[in-house]
């Protein structure tokens, strides 16, 4: 270890090299700063020593606040001291690779570090800030009000396409048409169908942007014999039975038939160009309609697995009469798809009718896709995803259904998703890539693959644990993690520091969704499933205070917040299918409707809420308050998870706020309700004091046009 000088004049550094000290003469602020940098980034200089006009003429120059950079330390350069806040700049030449990097402060003796993770007293490096260069995410997405639509279920607006009673077999027994709108889903309800489509989507647009919804998130659209559609039929055309039959002449399936052969009504309907070609021209027509009005669109794009009836295999025989369509895989040895999947009897023997190919988890009527083996799958794949953010379809991202569970290794599965991404981009640059994703994505989000996730681990899962302590699928419940603070913030903190910034602000913040209970059901901590506890289980004991509740993190949480269709106005329902319940038209609940209205005008309005910074503020056993602030502006939010009235003192000004002031009321729920009605709440010495209600949330705002000091 060896001292260092950094002097102001020669004679002192001439004395200090007399003494075997090293050093240096600067005499300008640059100077000083390159000096420093140099100096701090020696290893081998242990005591660095200054003159004392550089203390007295620079005093910045002595507060000890560091960025670390791998190797690298540099010191950063007060630039602004105003109020309570002191201001640090410095200046970095990006290069092509990440930056990782995180803070030391230094106070007297007390060192402490700041990262992704927060303020801690030791150095965090797993937790360091990133900053990718060249990364971005759009700049519609950020913040943006979502909307997920599984289209069967929301709305009927062309009862001439609907699947009829006997029209094809799938898994085994024949498909059915649901008469009764109301009717809960059955245990078995895959073939089941209410008759909701694309024209339902349109005749509901004025709902939608009533509601202030800003993007819609379609389930599948794509040609598939089931009603969630994740498995695929035809990737080149929306279902004829989701948008338009004009060629009818088939018949249903024969009484006892127990294969597809003679499915001919089906055959036409999902296989004459005709009806393929207008139900596109249906959806562009939806897409067109949605940008006009300011809205985006979302598909589900299902690329690691197809389905049995999918034209490239045709197990169900579905295009074998169909003289304009290949050969499946399934059926003829010659057939162009036979590189599509792995079978694991290849011999030209084994065919015709080859059963013997490798199924996604094992299940035959979802043929696993073989893209280690075919390059020309690679390639159709990568047309259909730069088809549709094409014209004239021209959606504006892609959502992709387990998307890391893609190929048979992950190494292809990089490989993969980052040329998917620069095939995508090159037709729109402003298309949205967003995965499901279950486990830290971090190695998907280095800014050539995925632009974000689904957010189940970020917002999701710790938000359902806070409010009601139940799992996602109300398959457990954990009263320990029930208003668990600590938990909720070492989760967040966690899972949020493994996502890029640009990443974070895209996320799909959902409540609920079609593959998880609805979160007004989880509300009534029963455990188990429909099968268990019957429909009217999953309504039974619902708590709406705490819907509410959530409802406003999620609109003031970081990310793009996601409406499952039918949360806004109370739909209830267990996992999978009993989430999939038809949206209640004509049966709303009004009141919750009407606050959904608030919170996204709310979340709307609000600039801090689209890109804003988050910071916790306070927390304790069942309270939760955090703040969202850019330069200029701030909110604070604060939710008593709790049956029982609280005083909670809550330290504003660590958003920027002024020590004293006053704040508004934006939003307040509580048991009974919410209100919008005008209130104010003083600060004094950066710090509010407020009595919180059971089960209430407050959106708070500070009056006056106060600046971050």
């Amino acid at each position: 270890m060896k001292m260092y000088l950094i002097s102001d004049n020669i004679d002192t550094q001439t004395g200090m090299r007399l003494a075997g000290v090293d050093g240096v003469v600067v005499h300008e602020r640059e100077e000083l700063r390159t000096a420093l940098e140099t100096a701090l980034a020696d290893k081998e200089i242990g005591i660095l020593l200054l003159t004392e006009k550089f203390g007295r003429e620079f005093p910045e120059i002595v507060d000890e606040v560091k960025l670390h950079a791998g190797e690298q330390i540099y010191t950063l350069w007060k630039m602004q001291t105003t109020g309570e806040f002191d201001f640090y700049e410095i200046e970095y030449q990006l290069g092509t690779e990440p930056f990782r990097y995180y803070f030391e402060i230094k106070k007297g003796t007390e060192i402490c570090y700041f990262s992704r993770y927060g303020v801690t007293y030791r150095a965090e490096e797993y937790y360091s800030f990133i900053i990718q260069p060249g990364f971005s995410t759009p700049e519609w997405a950020k913040g943006a009000v979502m909307y997920q639509i599984f289209v069967d279920r929301f709305y009927n607006g062309d009862p001439t396409n609907d699947v009829e009673d006997d029209e094809y077999i799938y898994i085994g027994a024949p498909c059915k048409k649901i008469k009764d709108w109301s009717q809960a889903p059955a245990s078995m309800d895959i073939r089941n169908f209410y008759g909701g489509d694309l024209q339902g989507v349109i005749d509901k647009l004025d709902y939608l942007q009533d509601l202030g919804i800003e993007v819609i998130y379609f389930n599948p659209l794509f040609v598939s014999p089931s009603n969630h559609k994740y498995d695929i039929q035809d990737y080149d055309y929306i279902d004829p039975h989701y948008g338009k039959i004009v060629v009818d002449d088939g018949e249903v399936l024969p009484k006892g038939a127990k294969d597809n052969i003679h499915a001919t009504k089906y055959q036409q309907r999902t296989g004459d160009l005709r009806n393929l070609e207008a139900s596109n021209q249906l959806f562009a027509k939806l897409v067109d309609a949605m940008h006009q009005r300011g809205m985006k669109v979302i598909l589900d794009g299902v690329f690691n697995h197809c389905g049995s009836f999918n034209k490239w295999m045709d197990r169900e025989r579905i295009y074998e009469p169909q003289p304009d369509y290949p050969k499946g895989a399934y059926v003829s040895a010659e057939s162009p798809y036979r590189s599509f999947f792995l079978f694991h009897n290849n011999q030209d023997s084994a065919w015709p009718y080859n059963g013997t190919y490798d199924g996604w988890w094992g299940h035959d009527t979802l043929p696993k896709l073989a893209y280690e083996e075919s390059p020309d799958l690679e390639d159709y794949i990568m047309r259909i995803g730069k088809k549709w953010v094409s014209a004239p379809y021209n959606i504006d991202g892609w959502r992709l259904d387990v998307a890391a569970d893609l190929g048979f290794s992950n190494e292809y599965n990089h490989l993969f998703w980052k040329r998917f991404r620069k095939e995508v981009k090159s037709v729109n640059p402003d298309a949205l890539i967003l995965a499901e994703h279950y486990g830290e994505p971090q190695d998907w989000l280095q800014g050539d693959e995925w632009d974000s996730v689904m957010n189940y681990d970020a917002f999701m899962e710790p938000v359902t644990w806070f409010l009601t302590g139940m799992e996602k699928h109300s398959d457990e419940r954990r009263t320990d993690l029930w208003g668990n603070a600590d938990n909720f913030i070492g989760a967040m903190r966690h899972f949020m520091a493994s996502m890029l910034t640009p990443s974070l602000q895209v996320a799909m913040n959902e409540l609920s969704n079609h593959d998880h209970s609805r979160f007004l059901t989880r509300t009534n901590h029963k455990v188990g499933r429909v099968s268990q506890h019957g429909t009217k289980g999953a309504e039974e004991g619902v708590n709406l205070a705490v819907m509410r509740e959530a409802v406003v993190m999620q609109m003031t949480w970081v990310g793009a917040p996601t409406v499952y269709y039918g949360d806004e106005v109370g739909l209830c329902g267990f996992t999978d299918p009993d989430n999939r319940r038809t949206y209640p038209w004509g049966h709303e609940d009004q009141e919750l409707l009407a606050f959904h209205k608030e919170m996204i005008r709310i979340h709307k309005t609000e600039k801090p809420l689209r890109k804003g910074s988050i910071k916790l503020l306070a927390a304790g056993k069942n309270l939760l308050a955090y703040g969202r602030f850019e330069k200029d502006e701030q909110l604070v939010i604060i939710v008593n998870n709790s049956s029982i009235l609280k005083e909670v003192t809550v330290p504003v000004w660590l958003t920027g706020m002024e020590m004293s002031g006053r704040m508004k009321r934006l939003i307040y729920t509580y048991e009974q309700g919410y209100t919008t009605a005008y209130d104010e709440y003083i600060v004094e010495d950066g710090e509010i004091v407020l009595n919180m209600g059971a089960y209430s949330a407050i959106v708070l705002k500070p009056i006056d046009t106060l600046t971050l000091r």
